[in-house]
């Protein structure tokens, strides 16, 4: 039994001092044996101290064992007193928890090497920063090596030591205040690196950290600088390629006619007059390239202002629906009442509007029963405004090209509409999204910040 052996022992003990107890009374009351009166007396006192004894030790047995799980002190065991004690199983429970604990706090340390190696080697700075009352008390609790080398410092122990080494860096943490994200240029020994930053506040038992992750992306900003301008100059040199090479073939040939005279016949003139036209024909058709071009770098800076979805809506159904009315095609533009309201230049947007809903009208050119549907939605603190169409489509091999100035499918398109919407929405400090599937649906999104 789980109390056998601790119940079988208090009971001798108790019986053994009562009976002591009563042959005192006993000597005591009807005889004058003082040296056995004295003798029973001594037995009775060690008999009480030996009871105390056994109980206190059983008190601090359960004390020690609550001191260790409060202390997670894993090397305590009653491994004698689990086979030899009053409560053997008791003791075995001490045992069995005392090892549950130290294969948890052991799993546990083990998970902890293991992100800390991760996070080692990750290519990304962190830094953990343990809040206090004050900037001078703020622990780092985390650096890994990557911290240490983009910022050419050493793994520091206190926050306020680093704000002293490199005050610009803290200062810009300090501006993306409790979470966020943010770019930032640093000059560390003489070279300029250009970080994304994001700071995410945690709280964990009732202690304030804060993780701060950073990477250096201006090697990654060149390479994709140097592919755009790659892909610009070749679409440029292509359209330019298209328009001189005729140009320059037909020049010759005017100037092989006209060299080695001084006056020109009728016929001679008949010759040369296709020659001119198409001469000025392909400088025309340059001279636009130029002006889309400069129409794409020369974007007018955003006046924004207040202005609610269902306006926005409003203005691009009147603006559209004549030009989609014209062409058999349905054009629904939904909730034209909504109050919901954003920071916008409206006639910006609204050439974004237009240059999206002109797209959809000649993506259905040959589409059975044309829809094009205007929409808005709000998720994750954004702002959706939705251009549906259900024509052509984009093939996935396109997504990427389809935002290069230039670039286009449609005969006669000048393939700057994208390019010049996607610019007006970085201007709005948002973006220009699209999904497609060919001849079912293919929206393209304004996508806004919306707090």
């Amino acid at each position: 039994m789980f109390y056998s052996r601790f119940t079988f022992r208090l009971l001798t003990r108790l019986i053994v001092i009562n009976a002591l107890a009563l042959l005192l009374f006993y000597l005591i009351s009807k005889t004058q044996l003082w040296f056995t009166i004295i003798g029973t007396s001594i037995v009775l006192i060690g008999c009480l101290i030996s009871l105390y004894s056994y109980i206190n030790q059983i008190r601090e047995d359960i004390k020690r064992f609550i001191l260790a799980v409060k202390t997670r002190d894993n090397t305590l065991n009653f491994k004698n007193k689990a086979t030899k004690g009053s409560f053997p199983e008791l003791y075995e429970s001490f045992n069995e928890i005392i090892q549950i604990h130290r294969d948890m706090q052991l799993e546990k340390d083990s998970m902890f090497q293991l992100i800390k190696t991760i996070l080692e080697q990750v290519p990304v700075g962190v830094i953990v920063i343990k809040n206090n009352n004050s900037e001078e008390q703020s622990e780092i609790v985390f650096f890994n090596q990557s911290a240490t080398n983009l910022l050419a410092i050493p793994a520091y122990k206190y926050w306020h030591r680093l704000t002293q080494h490199i005050p610009q860096f803290a200062k810009e943490i300090a501006a993306i205040g409790r979470g966020g994200k943010r770019f930032m240029e640093l000059r560390i020994q003489d070279k300029l690196i250009q970080l994304s930053t994001e700071v995410i506040p945690l709280n964990l038992y009732h202690t304030d950290y804060t993780i701060i992750s950073f990477q250096n992306i201006k090697d990654e900003i060149e390479q994709k600088e140097s592919e755009a301008w790659n892909r610009l100059i070749g679409v440029i040199s292509h359209e330019i390629l298209n328009s001189i090479t005729p140009i320059s073939s037909l020049s010759d040939t005017v100037n092989s006619m006209i060299i080695h005279k001084k006056e020109l016949n009728e016929d001679e003139l008949d010759d040369l007059k296709p020659a001119i036209q198409t001469i000025k024909r392909r400088s025309e058709g340059l001279l636009d390239f130029v002006k889309d071009y400069r129409l794409i770098a020369e974007l007018p800076t955003p006046e924004l202002k207040h202005h609610t979805i269902g306006e926005i809506l409003q203005h691009i159904k009147v603006l559209m629906l004549p030009f989609a009315s014209g062409r058999n095609i349905l054009l629904k533009v939904a909730q034209t009442s909504s109050k919901i309201s954003t920071m916008i230049d409206l006639k910006l947007i609204e050439q974004a509007l237009i240059n999206l809903v002109t797209n959809s009208i000649y993506a259905l050119e040959g589409v059975d029963n044309p829809v094009i549907e205007i929409g808005y939605r709000l998720e994750h603190n954004k702002l959706y405004l939705d251009v549906h169409d259900n024509g052509r489509g984009v093939a996935q091999e396109l997504m990427d090209k389809i935002f290069v100035p230039f670039f286009t499918t449609r005969k006669n398109g000048s393939g700057i509409g994208l390019t010049i919407t996607r610019n007006i929405m970085k201007m709005h400090h948002g973006s220009l999204e699209v999904t497609s599937l060919p001849l079912e649906k293919t929206t393209f999104s304004l996508v806004f910040k919306y707090d």
